[in-house]
């Protein structure tokens, strides 16, 4: 479940919209995810009247239905590798319930999107729109970074711009599931519309505020803004983005910055990247240990696991920066 506090009183809330979102992140509708099928319905207990928000905290449940528990239990003793398994573990001594993954399972983002649905349309409605895409997988690349760009088009249900990357990509997904194995990926996501003057300086920064929330989703191990790690690159005068004007207000000649400077935002499309690692759970042997006997054995993983996280991770992106940047303005809008 989810709870969201602070949302403004008379909000208009589309409940097939929100559903629609839920959809897109929901497991067993395409052959390149696992086959685990869930509806992902959202129930709202709270905060929602009439269709609009109350001023009361919204809480929102979303039930299990197709949950195969007996699915982990060889992996109560022999901790999954690139899994939390083991550090759990370590950290409730014996005591967490893993089955599914348990508190740290790819599950915890259908909440995640439960929320961000709802943020989404209340920024939406504030011209504020976010959009995500599948930028790599593999070695397979879509089109190329254009910070300028903003939001994108996604091609059809499966979460690319370019057609052609579309195609390449889903035959590399299905030759790695063939083969018992998965892959990564990486993730771009674009927000327009947000104005300048969000977030603040050192632990306000918007960056640290959207990634906090990107990296509470499980799979994601790295997150650049604007030209990232690429600005190494470059010298100064390269990588500062000259500032003109353009329809009567400041804006930025280039946009290595991804729209934030200092922390803050500055009007400019608001741009990045997260890294998504291979799902753990893949069907080839791996090495791991018995933590009953604590000698060394080898695993092998059955049950439903996509060969690849990243086209239902896409709309858990989205949600996840809806909320940093509802936050935030909300937050400008108080301070007002």
């Amino acid at each position: 479940g989810a709870e969201l506090s602070g949302i403004p009183a008379g909000e208009r809330i589309d409940y097939a919209a929100l559903q629609a979102f839920m959809r897109r992140r929901a497991p067993g509708y395409s052959e390149y995810t696992t086959a685990r099928r869930e509806p992902d319905i959202p129930v709202i207990t709270s905060g929602i009247t009439n269709g609009a928000t109350d001023g009361g905290t919204i809480r929102i449940v979303i039930e299990n239905r197709d949950a195969v528990s007996a699915d982990y239990k060889e992996l109560l003793d022999c901790p999954r590798p690139g899994h939390a398994d083991y550090t759990a573990w370590v950290k409730y001594g014996g005591k967490e319930d893993m089955r599914g993954g348990g508190a740290f399972s790819g599950r915890m983002t259908a909440p995640l999107c439960a929320a961000g649905g709802v943020c989404l349309q209340i920024l939406k409605r504030r011209n504020i729109n976010i959009s995500a895409h599948i930028l790599l997988i593999g070695d397979i690349s879509d089109t190329p970074y254009d910070p300028m760009r903003g939001v994108a088009e996604v091609c059809g249900e499966f979460p690319c711009v370019s057609p052609e990357a579309t195609e390449h990509m889903k035959r590399s997904i299905l030759a790695a599931a063939a083969e018992g194995d998965s892959l990564g990926a990486v993730i771009e996501c674009a927000a327009d519309g947000v104005p300048a003057g969000l977030g603040g300086p050192l632990f306000e920064g918007l960056e640290g505020r959207i990634a906090s929330l990107v990296f509470a989703i499980p799979a994601v191990k790295g997150i650049e803004f604007g030209a990232g790690f690429e600005a190494v690159r470059l010298r100064g005068s390269e990588n500062n983005d000259p500032f003109v004007i353009r329809g009567g207000r400041v804006a930025t000649a280039s946009n290595n910055a991804g729209g934030i400077l200092g922390g803050i935002s500055d009007g400019m499309p608001l741009i990045f990247r997260a890294a998504i690692k291979p799902t753990p759970s893949i069907a080839k042997a791996q090495r791991s240990v018995s933590l009953r006997d604590m000698t060394e054995r080898e695993l092998k993983i059955g049950g439903r696991h996509d060969p690849c996280i990243a086209p239902r991770a896409v709309p858990v992106v989205e949600a996840a920066a809806a909320i940093a940047l509802l936050d935030a303005l909300l937050e400008n809008e108080h301070e007002r």
